[in-house]
């Protein structure tokens, strides 16, 4: 039987990447994503809740994630679901659920520039001639 391991998720960057590389040089980074939910209680009270997730990208969407991904950034996250288990140094068994990315888009658009000095001049409808319009 074949199982399905996959999640989506829309959300804020909430830590500026981190990039690294394994001994064989392949790169890999991470960075911490934010989703918000709101709800209404039964006695009518408004409600936000905020769920983080841990992200771990790797390769070439490590080095994009690296180099154009912020904090603060809306970015739509989908990959698998990771469990990854370690003992610490004072003994204690810890784990952490990731999601491993296999696709990272940056919601976000960036300014392509500014607009010249003075604005942009507004144009009456009555100065706009059928000869004007380009469709």
């Amino acid at each position: 039987m074949v199982g399905l391991n996959k999640v989506m998720i829309i959300g804020n960057v909430g830590t500026d990447p981190e990039m690294r590389f394994t001994p064989n040089g392949s790169p890999v980074t991470s960075f911490r994503i934010a989703t918000n939910r709101s709800y209404t209680t039964p006695e009518g009270e408004r409600k936000e809740e905020t769920e983080w997730f841990d992200v771990v990208t790797w390769n070439r969407l490590a080095e994009n994630c690296n180099q154009f991904l912020t904090k603060g950034q809306r970015a739509y996250v989908e990959g698998r679901l990771r469990t990854r288990s370690w003992e610490g140094q004072d003994g204690q068994k810890h784990s952490r659920i990731e999601i491993i990315a296999n696709s990272v888009l940056f919601l976000d658009r960036r300014p392509v520039g500014t607009l010249p000095e003075g604005g942009i001049e507004a144009v009456a409808e009555d100065d706009i001639e059928a000869g004007d319009i380009p469709f």
